[in-house]
Formats: C-alpha cells, sequence, structure tokens
C-alpha cells in the first residue's frame, strides 16, 4: 500500500515543471542554455564571446541604469534604451495576442495579420478625421486597431467554433489576406495611396493622431509603453478575477469537461481568438501613432514582430510577469545586435543579426522541450505499469 501510494517520478517531474519554482527556473535555464550555444559559435567565427556579448549589452541601453555610466556613454546608453522600450511595447502586446488565445488551447499564429490591420484601421482613422482633438483623436484611432483586430481575430474563432476549422491554418491565411489587401490599398494607383504618385506608400498621420512622446526624440519613446502595461494589467484580471477568464481557462485544461459542466466552448473559442486579435490589433496602432506615422509598402515584407511575439508569449509561459521580462529580452537583444550598434572589429554586425535570430530560436526549442521531458518522464512511468501488471508467462 505505501508503495502505491508514494509518487511515481514521472508524477514528481510534471509537478515540479508546473510549479512556480520550475515555471521560473526553466525559462531562465532556457535562455542561459540560448546564449551559452551562442557564444560557442561566436568563438567558432574567431571572436571573443564575452567582448562581443559586452558589445551587445552597451547597444541595448540597459547600462542606463548603473550610476557610474556617465557622460557621453551615458547619453548614447540613454538613446538606445529609448529603442529598446519602444520596441518592447508591441512585443508585449503581440505576445499578449498569444498567450490569451493559447490559454484556451488555441494557438494564434495570426498577429501578424491582426497587427497590420489594427496598423491599417488606426491609419485610416489618423489621415481621415483632421480637426479633432489630440485625446479624442488618439483614442478613436486606438480603438478602430482594437475593433478591427477583434473582427481579424474573431473569423477564425468562429470557423473554430462553427465547423471546427483549425486556428493555425485560418489564421495563417488570414495573415497573407491582411498584408495583400492593405498592400493593394497602398500601393501605386491603389485607393489610399499617399500624395505622391511615384511612391507606394500612405499619407503621414495628422499631429493630433500621435502619441504623446514622454523621452527621448528621434524617435521618442512614446506613451505607448504604458498602454502595453496597462494591457498586462487587463490581461491578467480577466484571466484571474472574472468569469470569463475562468471559462477560458478550463475550456484550455480540458474542453470537454468544461462542456460537461456547462461552459459554452464554441463561444469561448470565438471570445479567446476576438481577444487575442484585439491586443495584436492594439499593437499596430501603438507602433503606427508612437513613432511610424505612416507605412511604406516594402513593411510589409520585413516587419514580422508578432512572429516574435510568440517566442516571447512561450518564452513568458503566458504568465503577465513572464511576457514582461521576455519582451524586454527580445527587444533588447534586437535592438543590440543592430547593425548600427556594434563595431564590426568586435563582432560583424550582419552576423549579429543571425546571432539574434539562432538565440531566439534556441530559446523556443529549449522551453519547448520542456513538454517533451514530461511526456517522456510519463511514457515512461506508463510503460512501467503496464510491464508491471502484466502476468508472468507460464513456464
Amino acid at each position: 500500500m505505501a508503495d502505491e501510494l508514494k509518487p511515481t517520478t514521472g508524477t514528481v517531474v510534471s509537478e515540479w515543471f508546473s510549479s512556480r519554482i520550475g515555471g521560473i527556473l526553466v525559462p531562465i535555464a532556457a535562455t542561459v542554455l540560448a546564449f551559452l550555444i551562442g557564444g560557442l559559435v561566436v568563438a567558432i567565427t574567431g571572436h571573443n564571446p564575452i567582448t562581443a556579448y559586452k558589445a551587445i549589452f552597451a547597444g541595448t541601453g540597459l547600462n542606463w541604469f548603473f550610476p557610474w555610466v556617465t557622460g557621453e556613454t551615458r547619453e548614447a546608453a540613454a538613446n538606445d534604451l529609448q529603442q529598446t522600450l519602444i520596441l518592447m511595447a508591441p512585443l508585449i502586446l503581440t505576445a499578449l495576442a498569444v498567450a490569451f488565445a493559447f490559454r484556451c488551447g488555441l494557438f494564434n499564429i495570426g498577429g501578424q495579420g491582426q497587427y497590420w490591420i489594427g496598423f491599417g484601421a488606426a491609419l485610416f482613422v489618423g489621415t481621415h478625421l483632421e480637426g479633432l482633438s489630440r485625446p479624442i483623436h488618439i483614442l478613436l484611432a486606438l480603438v478602430a486597431s482594437i475593433l478591427a483586430g477583434a473582427v481579424w481575430g474573431g473569423i477564425a474563432g468562429l470557423l473554430k467554433a462553427t465547423v471546427g476549422a483549425h486556428e493555425v491554418i485560418t489564421t495563417i491565411m488570414l495573415n497573407w489576406i491582411a498584408i495583400f489587401g492593405l498592400t493593394y490599398a497602398y500601393e501605386i494607383g491603389g485607393p489610399l495611396q499617399g500624395p505622391q504618385e511615384s511612391i507606394p506608400r500612405s499619407d503621414e498621420i495628422f499631429e493630433s493622431a500621435e502619441l504623446w512622446p514622454i523621452w527621448g526624440s528621434l524617435p521618442s519613446l512614446h506613451a505607448g509603453l504604458f498602454i502595453a502595461l496597462f494591457a498586462l494589467v487587463v490581461y491578467a484580471v480577466i484571466l484571474n478575477r472574472t468569469t470569463l477568464g475562468f471559462e477560458v481557462r478550463a475550456v484550455g485544461f480540458n474542453p470537454e469537461a468544461a462542456r460537461y459542466s456547462g461552459i459554452s466552448v464554441a463561444k469561448n473559442y470565438f471570445l479567446a481568438m476576438a481577444i487575442a486579435g484585439a491586443f495584436a490589433g492594439l499593437a499596430g496602432s501603438v507602433d503606427l501613432l508612437g513613432f511610424k506615422f505612416s507605412v511604406d509598402v516594402g513593411d510589409y515584407g520585413t516587419n514580422f514582430i508578432a512572429f516574435t511575439g510568440i517566442a516571447v508569449a512561450l518564452l513568458g509561459r503566458t504568465k503577465a510577469v513572464g511576457i514582461l521580462f521576455a519582451a524586454l529580452l527580445f527587444a533588447a537583444l534586437e535592438v543590440g545586435t543592430s547593425t548600427r550598434q556594434l563595431d564590426p572589429e568586435v563582432f560583424e554586425p550582419a552576423l549579429a543579426v543571425d546571432l539574434a535570430t539562432m538565440i531566439q530560436a534556441l530559446v523556443i526549442f529549449f522551453v519547448g522541450a520542456e513538454l517533451l521531458i514530461v511526456y517522456i518522464w510519463r511514457a515512461r512511468t506508463l510503460i512501467r505499469r503496464d510491464s508491471a501488471a502484466q502476468p508472468e508467462a507460464a513456464p
């Protein structure tokens, strides 16, 4: 009887990974391993990993928080930190778009399309409603982006709820519909092309639609960071303090059990994807109203921030605090490895961009390997139980 009550190794491993300690240590370990392997790659290329990482860290601007950094170095650090925080805001929002759907058992790959639809809605409001006061104009643009993103995400949720269409397939298709549709709108001769007939780009939004700058210049850190931080609070409150959040989490844990208990699985699929799309759409408007102010058709093929948001959500384990720190890490890594930051004698800037991509991929791999470890231990335990339950063969 004592042996039966004793927890198995597989159970212990599963409980540790799902515990708070495991939830903190696994992302940290994944990040450390990713940087260690990245350092080996740097060494293979003939550069000093420690020197390269120091240069990358200096390029993130995070050294601004060190009191001993003064003078011109501190000014440069302030400019770099502004860029890191500017990028951090949309990363938080696109990660929330993935995380909210994931808590309902859905994998939202459509953040990129939802981002661009929200961007386009805010752009239309920002370029067409002249004469409004700044707070009203900004509010209308933000609301338009939230609604547009919610509609775009809700389409995938509705298809999942009604005909069982897999959200990965539908969201990928919706990504390209959004990108090609907006490319047509702002292409040369398109219905929304700007005044310069030879350049495929939009008008710039009116100054009344621009988010308030809060630090620095060209481009300055804007109020979009506070919007992203507020969205983190909204995300945590919805999931942990509302009936909707309880139902979303219940469906994510076990849709059949949730259905048996009276929860509408179809309704929650739709709402989860719509809310996820709203977060991604808001990310688009924050980028537009904060520092981009217009769009070039070429941006649609180079800006894939929502895909980075997937990595942020996974590293943050879909928790609000985890997403905050993961977004800061990925934003700092991207800014620190940009071509304008690194001295070629320290590390080749073009290689540094690839290094950042590789580290992001390794982080995702190691975080995903957590589930693999749990499944292996569980399978091992089940095999042992089955072997013990089988009667011995007769001689």
